[in-house]
């Protein structure tokens, strides 16, 4: 089973890998991007309005590099970000106008992540909720932009509930889920989508 956790930041995606490869030990954990290629890796990613072409393309590469190396259907691995997740924050520059990336730049990534899609068989989104609202976590690595969160996750919530972009492939997509609630909801929510995906 291919699972990704998508979403904005600090809304606890890495919890819920964290928790699912605890409870399920067998599942390989694919770690975020920005980890791997920024914060224990050789290249200074920036965000928000200072994010360009490269510090995302080369998040969504790596991303995509990954699905890729698990693309078989009997691969038992999370991913820390999907795809999807370069998009939503790509938008966000494009909107601040501020570097190289715009609306171009953003719709030319959308054929690569539908593409990367059909080897994934469940997306499992984590949005913000007024209903379970976590806090901002400082932590010396993740922006504590409220605003730029909040923003971030209106863009996911476009691309997912109202089908911004068109990622969804036309074969075999991935079942999309969201996850909300305590961590304890979330897993069983994530063992539910897994259920619901076996029996096709």
């Amino acid at each position: 089973m291919r699972i990704a956790i998508s979403g904005s930041h600090s809304l606890g995606k890495s919890t819920v890998v964290h928790d699912w490869v605890t409870a399920h030990p067998e599942y390989r954990r694919e770690e975020e991007p920005y980890r791997a290629l920024g914060l224990h890796g050789p290249y200074e990613i920036r965000f928000r309005d200072e994010s360009t072409r490269l510090h995302n393309g080369l998040q969504l590469y790596y991303c995509i590099a990954r699905v890729q190396r698990h693309a078989t259907s009997d691969a038992t691995v999370i991913f820390d970000r999907a795809p999807v997740d370069y998009l939503a924050y790509s938008q966000f520059t494009a909107e601040c106008g501020t570097t190289d990336i715009d609306d171009a730049f953003v719709e030319s990534m959308v054929p690569a992540v539908r593409e990367s899609l059909d080897r994934l068989d469940i997306l499992a989104f984590v949005p913000e909720s007024k209903e379970w609202p976590v806090e901002m976590e400082d932590d010396g690595i993740r922006p504590v932009d409220l605003g730029y969160r909040d923003r971030v996750d209106a863009i996911f919530k476009q691309i997912y509930r109202e089908g911004r972009f068109g990622v969804m492939p036309a074969d075999d997509p991935p079942l999309l889920v969201e996850l909300s609630g305590p961590r304890s909801r979330r897993l069983e929510q994530l063992e539910a989508a897994i259920a619901r995906r076996k029996r096709g």
